[in-house]
């Protein structure tokens, strides 16, 4: 699939037509790019072949309305009239962090500490990623947490929308509240 010219195919896509032939199967890839205003991104397979096509309902379905491109995923694709499409995330597992310094509140947390962090319910409140930051609200406090872009891409994440609904892991920073992992809301509550 030519990605260059999906896009006015990609928009009448919301119907999903998936079930218009072949079968379905599971694949392990790389997410090329995915861009959550568009609505749309593709995954590149492991075995090669033409690029799969993944829409945000796909994605959502999963508990997530981003992921950061360079994540492994795992789903499953069906062949239509159109080429290859993913009707089912099965898993996401964000890029390697790269050598870059961690976030100052960052560095004395192990993966383990963080894991060990409750997940919180909360909903965006703005998030700009040309500035690389936002902030968000725990249900039933009005206090906002910090959310930066850099904890976004370690979580899988590329980019959040004001009102989405996501679980948070925080800790306290030298400015205040400040997220250290965040997990889409429905793989949060899972």
């Amino acid at each position: 699939m030519d990605s260059d010219a999906d896009g006015a195919a990609v928009q009448k896509e919301d119907k999903m037509e998936t079930h218009d032939a072949g079968t379905q199967r599971q694949v392990l890839g790389q997410v090329k790019w995915f861009d959550p205003t568009k609505g749309f991104g593709f995954v590149i397979s492991e075995e090669g072949g033409p690029d799969i096509l993944l829409h945000a309902n796909v994605l959502r379905n999963f508990g997530q309305g981003s992921v950061v491109d360079g994540s492994a995923i795992e789903i499953v694709v069906q062949d239509t009239q159109r080429g290859l499409q993913a009707t089912e995330v099965l898993s996401i597992t964000p890029p390697e962090a790269d050598d870059s310094l961690p976030l100052r509140d960052m560095v004395e947390y192990s993966p383990e500490d963080i894991a060990s962090k409750p997940v919180e319910p909360a909903r965006v409140k703005w998030f700009d990623k040309a500035k690389g930051f936002g902030f968000a609200n725990v249900f039933g406090n009005n206090e906002d947490v910090f959310v930066h872009v850099e904890v976004l891409r370690r979580s899988g994440l590329s980019d959040l929308q004001s009102g989405e609904a996501i679980g948070i892991r925080m800790v306290d920073g030298e400015r205040g509240r400040m997220a250290i992992e965040v997990i889409g809301w429905e793989a949060a509550a899972k």
